[in-house]
């Protein structure tokens, strides 16, 4: 995200007789992985997989127009007047109740009291638990400007609603915002910076009362669509047993304007956000706004759902063989969603795990992860052929998957196959059967898939 927004604030304006608003320097940690994302930016490349163009292409172009550039020297901090923090702030679920990591997201802040400039605006645009700002970051930023004598900082809220894949940096510019300030004056900045970055004629602002007002929107947002998804996966079990296409279903229902982001049945949930954020708000109301212990029965039973919802497509796989000791199996797949090489809490890896615990000896492709950091693994980036195993799972849509030619994909192999995702064309799956194979699809009735086109 840090990335993506250096790039949308460095190509800001750049159609203006003047050349664009701001000149972006972005700052990574002083270790391995914080160089490579650097040297990759101060060559003009997009630091992470992508496949937005658009995005790779203005990357290229704020390097060579020489507003972008990138480093490890917090000490241009001093030259900034306004800081975009996009630093991660996780959640240790190991610990005996959810925990906030907070170490890293507060060392950020501590470098940026240390050395931003006096008055300077500062926007967390990092997704946190309602009460950070004001109960986290306002005291930190507040001790530095007492320590350096200096005025204080401008500390405002503003929370994306990024959607990686090809439309990338669009989701970014051209989409609506909803911000807030600790103090009007801070408030007014931010407006102004963000009118600068997004096309806010077509996307209007959103100005909230208060900066725990906006952390609350943005983890009820996520926490909504969490729990969304968790509850079309149990429908998605009772169309296999009913033998209905629950995506035919959705299609029928969505046209109802009331239900039109009614969510579909896959292989899970992953990434930064819905895995983590619907927790942030029981997370605040005991550790950061001092009300006690708040439930959220709902919220709580929807992550569970979606931690647990990779191990339907294993459950498929092991009652058709009965056992998977020994059985081969073939993962297409490991980002946390289509078109993207993001695999943080993929649900891949609740699957292989899983897998592999059972017996099953379990190799992964996805043509946008050449290695699983998470899972330390490397990962066949060439899927032009089947392998030689017993089941193929296709848990991702990559826009890969969907151009698979089956009878030339196969060579004559008949692996069970399974669409984990709607990953597959109708015409794809209805191709793998009569090419021999065995298909079996998350939210689709087996019947359903043996109908003929």
């Amino acid at each position: 995200m840090g990335s993506a927004m250096a790039v949308a604030c460095a190509r800001a304006g750049a159609e203006r007789t003047e050349g664009p608003w701001f000149t972006v320097i972005g700052i990574d940690l002083p270790n391995a992985q914080g160089r490579l994302r650097i040297d990759a930016l101060n060559r003009g490349e997009f630091p992470f997989a992508s496949t937005d163009t658009t995005l790779i292409a203005e990357t290229s172009a704020a390097v060579q127009t020489g507003n972008l550039t990138a480093t490890d020297d917090s000490s241009v901090l001093s030259q900034a007047d306004v800081v975009v923090v996009d630093v991660p702030l996780d959640i240790d679920f190991t610990a005996t109740t959810p925990a906030l990591v907070l170490q890293p997201f507060e060392r950020a802040i501590h470098t940026i009291g240390e050395h931003a400039k006096p008055g300077a605006l500062v926007i967390i645009e990092t997704t946190v638990p309602p009460g950070t700002c004001e109960h986290i970051v306002k005291p930190i930023l507040k001790e530095w400007a007492t320590k350096r004598d200096c005025s204080s900082f401008l500390l405002a809220h503003s929370y994306e609603r990024v959607m990686p894949g090809e439309h990338y940096l669009e989701s970014i510019t051209a989409f609506w915002r909803a911000y807030s300030g600790a103090d009007d004056h801070a408030a007014d900045a931010c407006e102004s910076f963000l009118n600068k970055v997004i096309d806010t004629e077509r996307f209007p602002l959103k100005r909230l009362s208060s900066p725990t007002a906006s952390e609350t929107a943005k983890v009820l947002e996520n926490a909504y669509r969490a729990a969304n998804i968790a509850f079309i996966n149990e429908w998605g079990q009772f169309a296999e047993k009913a033998n209905v296409d629950l995506y035919e279903v959705i299609d029928a229902i969505r046209v109802r304007p009331t239900h039109n982001n009614i969510r579909q049945p896959g292989f899970g949930v992953g990434g930064y956000c819905l895995t983590k954020d619907p927790e942030f708000a029981a997370i605040a109301a005991r550790d950061l706004l001092g009300i006690g212990p708040q439930p959220f029965p709902m919220s709580e039973l929807a992550m569970k759902i979606n931690r647990e919802m990779p191990l339907h497509p294993l459950a498929l796989l092991e009652k058709r063989f009965n056992s998977l000791r020994g059985a081969r199996i073939a993962l297409a797949g490991i980002s946390y969603r289509q078109d993207v090489a993001d695999t943080r809490y993929s649900p891949s890896q609740t699957f292989v795990e899983e897998a592999e615990r059972k017996g099953a000896i379990v190799s992964c492709f996805d043509p946008l992860v050449a290695h699983w950091d998470e899972m330390n693994r490397a990962v066949g980036f060439d899927f032009a052929q089947c392998p030689d195993v017993d089941a193929v799972v296709f848990a991702v849509p990559h826009r890969e998957f969907r151009l698979i030619d089956a009878a030339t994909w196969l060579a004559g192999r008949t692996p069970v196959i399974v669409d984990g995702n709607d990953s597959l064309t109708n015409e794809q799956r209805a191709l793998f059967q009569r090419a021999g194979c065995e298909v079996l699809s998350v939210g689709r009735g087996i019947d359903v898939e043996r109908r003929p086109t």
